[in-house]
């Protein structure tokens, strides 16, 4: 079961509550249980202290560690920004079928972060082992702000 335009929203917006703990690098993400229309984790971008410790692999993390046996498939894992090949090939090994993202990577690369060029889409379609549904521009005004404050505060 997919969730509606304003579910999406609302998880959204959570994730970008979780990309206000590191402003300078606002990816942030939360792992939602569809069934249950549950929060289950939340993550930012902490690669200051680890280069692969991205908003996604911090949400992952933490739903491991708090959802050992946790059913994969109906999760959906929400991010201020596309994920990055890392990030989105870890959402396809963990199992989640859907992720929504705000803000996209060419939007990121325009205003001159440093991106891998391999789109979320590509690297799920890539996977034929498994489906995941990839969705952009959820929020994607309110993202693309997070984004664009970084870059008015460096100049």
């Amino acid at each position: 079961m997919l969730a509606t335009t304003n579910e999406h929203e609302t998880y959204m917006r959570h994730a970008i509550e979780a990309a206000a703990n590191n402003p300078r690098a606002p990816f942030g993400a939360v792992i939602v249980d569809r069934e249950r229309k549950e929060i289950l984790a939340k993550g930012f971008n902490k690669s200051a202290q680890n280069p692969v410790w991205h908003g996604e692999i911090d949400a992952i993390n933490q739903c491991v560690a708090d959802h050992p046996r946790i059913n994969w498939k109906r999760l959906t894992l929400y991010t201020t920004a596309e994920p990055c090949p890392m990030c989105q090939s870890a959402i396809i090994w963990a199992g989640m079928s859907l992720v929504a993202y705000g803000t996209s990577i060419p939007f990121l690369k325009q205003l001159g972060w440093g991106q891998i060029d391999i789109r979320a889409e590509q690297v799920s379609r890539a996977a034929a082992f498994r489906t995941t549904t990839v969705i952009g521009g959820v929020l994607e005004e309110e993202c693309n702000a997070l984004f664009r404050k970084v870059q008015l505060e460096k100049h």
